[in-house]
């Protein structure tokens, strides 16, 4: 009996549950064509595929050291790893536990897929890593929020003229922006970061998440 494992992963929040789902289908009937008796699957949900530190990728390797399983099944390799240093460990790691990888897109992987995907994978991250920079560097020179929000401000929530959110803009909120210019005064004063905490404390004045101050804050 070939024992099999499904491995399926997507990275963004703003893709749906379903792609899971979908992904491990094509996999079990890949694994029903073979013959092979699926023992588990894993899934990661909204996490980058630029590192191994997934939870359920490490259960897996888990299994794999344990001998637990025979043949790991995916929809492509970039679902184990986009990085290509990754991709050759993660490769090298499988194969001296007797593991192999089939995918999808691939079929059974080798020494040429390892070597050529890793690379494109490699490349297709550091194109998104260069478009997201761009993205925001946009939203900021437009003077809008390139993230999350930040202490002096509320976030702007408002339909455009096309009837969708707008993103991005911000209003500053008058009390926490007189605390900001405070802090940087005092600073040019001469307190450290950790008496301009203290003295916020003393004076009880709430802190970003409505606790105290500290240095680092």
């Amino acid at each position: 009996m070939t024992r099999a494992a499904i491995y399926a992963r997507f990275s963004s929040a703003l893709q749906r549950e379903a792609s899971i789902e979908d992904q491990a289908r094509l996999c079990r009937e890949r694994a029903d064509r073979e013959g092979w008796t699926v023992v588990k699957e894993f899934s990661d949900m909204a996490l980058s595929g630029a590192s191994l530190h997934r939870p359920q990728l490490q259960s897996l390797l888990a299994l794999a050291k344990a001998r637990g399983v025979d043949v790991i099944v995916c929809e492509g390799l970039d679902r184990l790893s986009r990085d290509q240093a990754d991709v050759a460990a993660l490769y090298k790691q499988l194969t001296f536990h007797n593991v192999r990888i089939v995918t999808i897109s691939e079929g059974e992987v080798n020494e040429l897929h390892v070597g050529l995907k890793g690379t494109m994978n490699q490349m297709f991250l550091k194109d998104l890593a260069a478009k997201t920079h761009r993205g925001l560097r946009g939203r900021v020179e437009a003077g809008k929020s390139g993230g999350g929000n930040a202490y002096g401000y509320s976030v702007v929530r408002r339909l455009g003229a096309d009837g969708m959110p707008v993103t991005g803009e911000r209003e500053v909120l008058a009390d926490e922006a007189a605390i900001v210019r405070r802090i940087f005064d005092e600073f040019s004063e001469g307190y450290s970061p950790k008496a301009i905490a203290c003295r916020l404390n003393d004076e009880a004045i709430p802190g970003p998440r409505g606790g105290i101050w500290c240095d680092t804050t």
